[in-house]
């Protein structure tokens, strides 16, 4: 089995930073692209930014400039840094990997979620 592990997340002033990471463990072969997306109340899961096992990265247009997703493949980790946070950033943040367990064996995972909430 493979776990996805989330930290990071809390209360925020708007202009604010925070730090997610997020951790995979368990019978892993290899990770693959891993990545972070969000879903605010009433409003559908969206992608936020994901990087891929060679270090290039993609953002939505909501978080370009601000965020910036990093990855340590040693630790199988992924890390969100996001600075002048707005309070439309506020959602649950979650991570999601793409793991194969063997080489013929590939699956989606995805952390528990992670509360970020971003006061005016």
């Amino acid at each position: 089995q493979v776990h996805l592990v989330e930290s990071g997340g809390g209360l925020v002033q708007a202009g604010g930073s925070l730090r997610l990471s997020c951790a995979a463990s368990g019978s892993i072969f290899s990770v693959n692209a891993m990545g972070w997306y969000r879903q605010a109340p009433g409003k559908q899961r969206e992608l936020v930014a994901t990087i891929n096992s060679r270090l290039s990265a993609y953002y939505a247009d909501s978080v370009k400039g601000r965020f910036t997703i990093s990855r340590d493949n040693a630790k199988n980790t992924v890390y969100l840094q996001m600075n002048s946070l707005k309070p439309e950033d506020t959602a649950v943040y979650f991570c999601k990997a793409v793991i194969a367990e063997t080489w013929s064996s590939v699956s989606d995972y995805w952390g528990q979620g992670t509360q970020v909430t971003v006061s005016s």
